[in-house]
């Protein structure tokens, strides 16, 4: 049982970004280029485009020609387009193009406008069409054209990749394609991340829906620019201020030339861009150039270990001493859902302690019985696993004066003479003093508060040694 899904990501401590210039966040404009590559019987579909235009409760027309869905598409290349390209031109702001293929060799003069302002022309695609039926062999066969496309049109393969209407398989068939220095067929995070495919690192740059101008044709949505510009505006602050405090982030905005290009909304975001021009320390990159930035100041780096996908005696083997003389819970842990949260330490006690809890009273008592006493006649035998050895060490339970010996003795008889398992405690959180004190104060719980009290501590402890062993 293996979750594929990544719930942890970087994590509560994400990577510094070292944006250039020491800039508290990234602002990344993708204008989406897709007018002449949308569903439409005339390029070969079997049906009308219905997505991201002006037609409330616009559906699939089959084998018809939509002319009021077509109109507004040509709206953006015809009129949308040049609008964007007067305001990023006169910012001298960079520009990612998402380019659908085939609506690329629709687009002589676009594409040229496109060159001349220096943009970084990325593919979308071969058409602008729905891929989460489609089968990996066509959709394989459709990436490949769509790079035999883009390189006829602009003269250069494609470095990044975005999809849209993805499938299951898209960010695994664009990796095994290879040769792009990033893919954004994601929305799961605020920075770039590494993810490996068949053994290679592919850098991820997520993209964005909730900043994407497609909200103003979508529910809940965007009514006009002004509202627009405030749900930029806040996302820019918040990001800016994480970014002031030590965190630099991405932000990301999604460009349709049939939607933000429509005066109304456009002045939304003309004003964001004029808000932002108003800060230092903000950079305005391509995606390429974020990418390019990414792997020079954070290169893959193969983890040592990804307890996930050991099989199961290599990962008994690790972990099945993190419980005292224990394996079990590691083979339990292991024959249950196990998934990339539970590759840090943090993650991989949930899944160990999880299988502990779950256990029947007597098996956590076996697990209680397994540990040894503290200072006791395993240690002065040199009896203990090494994980025990190391922590009694730590405190200075293995030199004890005859005094402090013959004291813990005492404790450590009254204690399972009344409990029935040795006392336990994480030793590492502890000093010899306050090890004596909790012996003291424990000896007077009853039975179930202290079995659940040495519950406890064993968990602290299976924590503990994790944390020596994983970030």
């Amino acid at each position: 049982m293996r979750y594929p899904r990544d719930m942890h990501g970087h994590g509560p401590t994400p990577p510094h970004a070292n944006w250039p210039g020491g800039a508290h966040v990234a602002v990344q404009f993708v204008l989406n280029y897709e007018e002449g590559g949308e569903n439409n019987i005339l390029h070969g579909d079997s049906a009308s485009e219905a997505f991201l235009a002006d037609v409330i409760g616009a559906a699939p027309w089959p084998d018809q020609r939509h002319a009021n869905v077509e109109s507004m598409y040509e709206y953006g290349a015809r009129a949308g387009f040049w609008r964007l390209h007067r305001l990023f031109t006169q910012a001298e702001l960079p520009l990612t193009v998402y380019g659908v293929a085939t609506a690329l060799m629709r687009a002589p003069t676009q594409l040229a406008a496109m060159q001349e302002a220096g943009w970084e022309i990325a593919s979308h695609g071969y058409k602008w069409v729905q891929h989460k039926d489609m089968p990996p062999e066509e959709e394989r066969a459709q990436i490949a054209e769509a790079i035999r496309l883009h390189t006829i049109a602009t003269g250069e393969r494609p470095h990044g990749w975005y999809t849209g209407r993805s499938s299951l398989n898209t960010i695994d068939l664009v990796s095994e394609a290879g040769g792009f220095a990033y893919i954004s067929d994601t929305y799961d995070d605020d920075l770039p991340y590494w993810r490996v495919y068949q053994g290679k690192p592919q850098l991820i740059i997520p993209y964005t829906l909730s900043a994407n101008d497609m909200r103003f044709v979508t529910a809940p949505g965007f009514d006009n620019g002004e509202e627009y510009f405030q749900f930029l505006k806040d996302s820019f602050d918040c990001l800016y201020a994480e970014g002031q405090a030590g965190s630099p982030k991405m932000m990301t905005l999604g460009l349709h030339c049939r939607l933000v290009g429509q005066p109304g909304r456009y002045q939304g975001l003309k004003k964001f861009v004029d808000y932002i021009s108003e800060f230092d320390k903000v950079w305005v990159p391509t995606r390429l150039a974020i990418a390019e930035h990414w792997a020079r100041e954070h290169p893959y780096v193969a983890p040592d270990v990804i307890p996930c996908q050991l099989d199961k005696p290599d990962f008994v083997a690790r972990y099945g001493s993190i419980f005292e003389h224990s394996p079990w819970i590691a083979e339990r842990a292991w024959e249950g859902e196990l998934a990339p949260v539970n590759d840090t330490a943090i993650g991989l006690h949930f899944a160990l302690r999880c299988q502990f809890r779950m256990a029947s009273d007597e098996e956590r008592l076996a697990v209680l019985c397994a540990h040894p006493d503290l200072a006791g006649k395993l240690a002065t035998a040199k009896r203990l696993t090494a994980e025990s050895t190391a922590e009694q060490a730590s405190v200075g339970l293995d030199a004890l004066t005859d005094g402090e010996r013959q004291r813990f003795t005492m404790l450590n008889t009254a204690y399972v003479d009344k409990f029935g398992f040795p006392f336990i405690i994480a030793v590492r959180d502890n000093t010899k003093a306050s090890i004596l004190e909790a012996f003291e104060t424990r000896l007077k719980n009853t039975p179930e508060a202290e079995f659940a009290a040495a519950c406890a501590q064993v968990e602290r402890i299976a924590l503990l040694r994790l944390k020596a062993l994983l970030p």
